[in-house]
């Protein structure tokens, strides 16, 4: 995601070469119970977090959740503030935080220009409303356009250093990681294992990888999430601005359709993450993209096809996953341009899946 649109721009083609590093991922085939063993144990681990979150006084992300972006910047979207965030996004959130030119450290500029007048007070106030509300606001660390690396362990401290200040000066309840312009698995991780400590009970941390970045467990981001697993609330992919991509059958699918959701989501299913880790990201309207809107059906028939094995197309998991996590889109901002047309349907169906 970027400020002048989405993020960058379309990747190319079909990807065979990388045909090996997804074989033995599950086929097309029959229904069955849920996940895989390994996903089942972090599926565990993210349950007992949410009992842990609710034991400290904290709320818990629900157990389907819409993720939303907020644009800290007018880009012809919208500009909302935060109190204007439709209803229907459990996890909102704020795009962008800004690099330092100390390496890894991050700080949060309110664009009180582009927004209006919108005062740091403002903002802070609805954050807390929004919190009071039940939703969960965390700070997004990227962007197409984002300069934030997290490549030494002296960086990872300044991350997770700067990022829990941010959480206690504005009341972040975590973070998102949107690099997409490469990421080191080892020194990430060490960021947010220390973020996570920091933070505690409640601690929101997602993702969003572009489409190239989970297509097996060997890529930095995959590593990243699976090595952070335990802490981890949702990786929301971006399913837009793609080339074809290869799905867990090894078949080539393009971006558009409900296979190319289902047959991605489904590497990272197979691939070690719980369901309640996988979410699938879309844009809101067909200007907040590139490439790759699909009207909001073809989202929830997705969802359905990997929660209930209904609605799919010519691809079919051979299990359900009934605990997958929900949906993304960029932004709420072009979302509310689109008369909420995604939030609306995507919303409800999400809140109401098994």
């Amino acid at each position: 995601m970027d400020r002048a649109r989405s993020r960058r721009s379309a990747l190319v083609g079909g990807l065979a070469a990388l045909g090996l590093a997804i074989a033995g991922l599950a086929t097309g085939g029959t229904a069955s119970a849920d996940a895989s063993p390994g996903a089942k144990d972090s599926g565990t681990r993210a349950a007992a977090g949410t009992q842990a979150a609710e034991a400290a006084g904290t709320k818990a992300v629900p157990k389907h959740a819409v993720t939303g972006y907020w644009q800290n910047f007018n880009n012809g979207a919208t500009v909302q503030k935060l109190s204007q965030v439709q209803n229907q996004y459990d996890i909102i959130a704020v795009a962008f935080a800004d690099a330092t030119g100390t390496p890894g450290q991050v700080t949060f500029n309110l664009d009180s220009a582009g927004l209006g007048g919108y005062t740091v007070d403002q903002f802070k106030a609805d954050i807390k409303a929004k919190k009071a509300a039940g939703k969960s606001v965390i700070i997004s660390v990227g962007g197409e356009r984002g300069a934030v690396a997290v490549n030494s362990s002296a960086a990872a401290t300044n991350f997770a250093n700067s990022v829990y200040s941010l959480m206690q000066e504005y009341g972040f309840d975590g973070v998102d990681i949107d690099l997409e312009n490469g990421l080191n698995s080892t020194y990430m991780t060490q960021a947010l294992k220390s973020l996570g400590q920091k933070a505690g009970p409640g601690f929101v941390l997602t993702m969003a990888p572009q489409t190239i970045d989970m297509q097996n467990k060997n890529n930095e981001y995959f590593k990243t999430a699976l090595n952070v697993k335990d802490i981890l609330t949702v990786v929301n992919m971006q399913y837009y601005n793609s080339g074809s991509m290869l799905g867990c059958d090894g078949k080539v699918y393009s971006q558009g359709s409900v296979d190319f959701l289902t047959a991605l989501a489904c590497i990272q299913l197979e691939g070690g993450l719980a369901p309640s880790q996988v979410g699938i990201g879309t844009p809101a309207s067909t200007r907040g993209a590139g490439s790759g809107h699909v009207a909001p059906s073809v989202v929830n028939n997705a969802l359905d096809c990997l929660a209930k094995g209904t609605n799919c197309g010519s691809f079919k998991p051979s299990k359900t996953y009934p605990g997958i996590r929900g949906a993304m889109t960029w932004s709420t901002n072009w979302d509310a341009a689109n008369g909420n047309a995604w939030s609306n349907a995507v919303g409800p169906h999400v809140h109401g899946l098994p």
